[in-house]
């Protein structure tokens, strides 16, 4: 269905690109900003992992510390001009990929890993894994109730210039989404009330952490259907992308506004 859509639908997602907050070079910037930032959670999750007494805690921090390895070694490649000029689309993949391990995977670890840390020797694990169960749960049906809501205004030609979608993010642009805020904020209260029933050793100043590392998670959660639809267009558009200018990039023309002008 997405395919009947033609590029004046998805015009208002060019505006980061426009704007030059997602340009090749902006990106590369941001990658070797990620890459010190990924290594400081991987830092962290060792750190609070030898307190943990989660019997996955080992195996979680592996993963962790593998999965960034291979993501900053591709980030630091990525951040050269010589790869973001020649391969856009991968290095915007790449961007994502950097982005939710630092802040959705990575968050969440550490919340899994102080509620480890500050749990008793007799501990249920029952409980740990229900609470693993609840927070993946609501994470996967905000990821699907979003991607229904981001098709449904699509379809209804909200991300085309001069919509109030359009006027909305204009306004809005850079500023905190309240609306990522407000839904990752559901998923965090159902989550903290879950621990506060069922594990209340917890002291004030670990359960304010872990709800903060929920509400990036689900904030995070919320904000990618957007970033795969992006991703869409890079490769189906051409305007989603770059083209060398001298030693700078140039944001490619609209197609349509060109095949209308050849018309003319």
């Amino acid at each position: 269905m997405v395919r009947k859509l033609s590029e004046k639908d998805f015009l208002v997602l060019r505006g980061p690109f426009e704007s030059g907050r997602q340009a090749p070079v902006s990106l590369g910037g941001a990658m070797i900003i990620g890459a010190f930032c990924q290594a400081l959670m991987v830092f962290l999750s060792y750190y609070i992992g030898e307190d943990s007494i989660l019997p996955f805690t080992d195996k979680l921090v592996s993963i962790h510390l593998w999965v960034t390895l291979i993501i900053v070694a591709l980030t630091i490649l990525y951040s050269f001009p010589y790869f973001f000029r020649k391969y856009q689309k991968s290095q915007y993949l790449l961007s994502i990929l950097m982005t939710h391990n630092l802040i959705t995977y990575s968050w969440y670890i550490l919340s899994l890993l102080i509620i480890g840390a500050t749990l008793p020797e007799d501990f249920n694990a029952r409980n740990v894994m229900m609470y693993i169960y609840i927070t993946l749960g609501i994470g996967g049906i905000l990821f699907i109730v979003t991607c229904i809501r981001f098709y449904v205004l699509l379809m209804k030609g909200k991300y085309r210039k001069g919509s109030s979608r359009d006027k909305l993010r204009g306004k809005f642009e850079g500023k905190i989404n309240m609306t990522s805020i407000g839904a990752g904020s559901i998923g965090v209260a159902v989550s903290v009330q879950y621990l506060m029933r069922n594990f209340d050793f917890m002291g004030y100043g670990d359960l304010f952490i872990v709800a903060i590392g929920l509400l990036l998670f689900y904030t995070m959660i919320f904000i990618l259907p957007e970033q795969l639809v992006i991703l869409y267009c890079k490769y189906r558009f051409k305007s989603f992308n770059f083209r060398p200018n001298g030693q700078y990039l140039t944001l490619m023309p609209l197609q349509e506004t060109e095949e209308d002008e050849k018309k003319k």
